[in-house]
């Protein structure tokens, strides 16, 4: 059974300057993830309904955080109670890019529904040789 997460990620400007020229950089950040799994009750029952129900429970996770999520760029300048102005679009392969404007700043945040595929664990390899069995393995 594959885990759904729901992805939020802002968009993140950074301003660098190169030869006396302003560079505004945008990138996109991954700043959330919500994992969206069936519970043992589900995964009892049929895996395919279940996994339907899991697609749609994260769909709507999705939208509940496209229209109430706020990027940190607006967040720290908020007052308690301010709701920011908010336009959501949802595209056609389902994921949400909303536009957050609040005194003069402006952030965008794309909301999306994704399936985890593959996972793997850190592992470290085995530490370099010493100097001491390097020179015993050259004599």
């Amino acid at each position: 059974m594959t885990t759904w997460y729901v992805l939020v990620e802002e968009d993140t400007r950074e301003t660098k300057y190169a030869e006396g020229t302003e560079l505004r950089l945008h990138r996109w950040k991954l700043v959330a993830t919500r994992g969206i799994g069936p519970t043992a009750e589900e995964a009892a029952a049929e895996e395919a309904a279940a996994e339907e129900a899991a697609a749609e429970e994260a769909a709507a996770e999705a939208e509940r955080l496209a229209l109430q999520h706020v990027p940190a760029v607006i967040a720290r300048h908020a007052r308690p109670g301010d709701q920011p102005a908010r336009e959501a679009y949802l595209t056609a392969d389902g994921a949400w890019v909303v536009s957050v404007r609040q005194r003069g700043r402006e952030a965008h945040v794309r909301v999306s529904v994704a399936r985890l595929m593959h996972k793997q664990e850190e592992s470290e390899g085995p530490p370099p040789p010493t100097w001491k069995h390097r020179l015993r393995k050259a004599f």
